[in-house]
């Protein structure tokens, strides 16, 4: 390209470039002296400004790159991770921003979780929202996110009826939805259907104890395994899934010492949610460990508080209202010159109009 640019300018001036042949080193700075008649100093000026344009309207929030990006998380990554006893961390993001975020303060997963059902989209439960809207929120996440690894949960409805139908699904969430893995939730049932995807190449996040998806059939938001039967079967749940190719399965609202033993009897990762520090990772909702909804809202007991979003948004809307009313907002520092003549022969042009 460098060459054929060079070409085009030579033919233009009368000059000559052989073929092979570069031309002498030229050193340019925004204080070199050139001649402004030929055309490659007027493709520098124009390249120059283009560069030095300053933006008047709002954009793409990445800001500057990191001095030390982080290296992609991979699956390889976790296993790592896993065998050296890590403590693997994840946190759900539904859109640009609580994905920007969480890769920026170094999660080891981003999880696409079906809570944004309640916490972006204000609907009841996880039941309601669809694999469409699900895919929606996958690419907005996938935009921000460059080293965490990614995964996508399997809405209710889009896996259940048959391997192919989940199949079919997660490599929707792959193409459509960018992710690089699923979830789904599930015991020693769903195992054929794990099976089914993780042939095909797409890794799965499985999901047992506390299903919220089936919590109708569970009585509710139940906390499982709290009797040697039932924790029994958590424990056949996981290894059915593990055994069908999961890479890593969420425990959800088991006691901990249970969790504990079950993370021991499993070769893959667990992810606690509720579940207590013996697992190999934890995960939680994002709008929940930041604190961005408003007082007198309902955690589960298993949500540390660590921050308080809505507070600091409300006081800054609070006081931005407040100086659009006053009119101290905008001040002369947040608006644009103009030439004095100019808005001069402005204000003469308008006079009659």
């Amino acid at each position: 390209m460098y060459l054929s640019s060079l070409s085009s300018v030579a033919r233009r001036s009368g000059a000559t470039l052989s073929r092979g042949t570069r031309p002498p080193p030229t050193t340019l700075s925004t204080t070199s002296t050139l001649n402004t008649t030929t055309p490659f100093a007027s493709v520098f000026r124009q390249k120059h400004a283009s560069n030095q344009q300053t933006r008047s309207s709002s954009h793409s929030p990445m800001g500057t790159p990191p001095t030390n990006p982080r290296k992609k998380v991979t699956i390889g990554t976790l296993r790592a991770m896993h065998k050296r006893g890590e403590p693997i961390t994840m946190i759900t993001a539904h859109d640009f921003p609580s994905a920007h975020v969480a890769d920026a303060a170094g999660m080891d997963m981003v999880l696409v979780g079906d809570s944004l059902a309640m916490v972006a989209l204000g609907m009841e439960d996880t039941s309601e929202v669809l694999l469409e809207e699900m895919l929606l929120h996958c690419r907005s996440v996938a935009r921000a996110t460059r080293a965490a690894f990614t995964i996508g949960d399997l809405p209710m409805g889009s896996y259940e009826i048959a391997p192919e139908q989940a199949l079919e699904t997660a490599i929707r969430f792959v193409k459509e939805g960018r992710m690089q893995g699923i979830k789904l939730e599930g015991g020693k049932e769903m195992a054929p259907t794990i099976a089914k995807i993780t042939r095909a190449g797409i890794p799965v996040l499985g999901h047992v104890g506390l299903t919220p998806q089936r919590q109708n059939a569970l009585g509710g938001f139940r906390v499982q395994g709290k009797t040697s039967d039932g924790a029994m079967k958590v424990l056949e749940d996981a290894l059915a899934i593990q055994e069908a190719g999961c890479f890593a399965m969420v425990l959800e609202a088991v006691p901990a010492e249970v969790a504990s033993i079950i993370t021991d009897k499993l070769s893959v990762p667990t992810i606690g949610i509720g579940a207590g520090n013996g697992c190999s990772g934890q995960v939680l909702v994002q709008v929940d460990m930041t604190g961005n909804f408003p007082p007198g809202r309902f955690l589960p007991k298993f949500v540390k508080k660590y921050g308080d979003v809505w507070s600091e948004s409300l006081r800054a809307i609070e006081t931005y209202r407040d100086e659009v009313k006053s009119r101290q907002y905008p001040a002369p520092e947040h608006t644009y010159p103009i030439p004095k003549d100019e808005l001069e022969a402005f204000a003469e042009t308008v006079k009659d109009v």
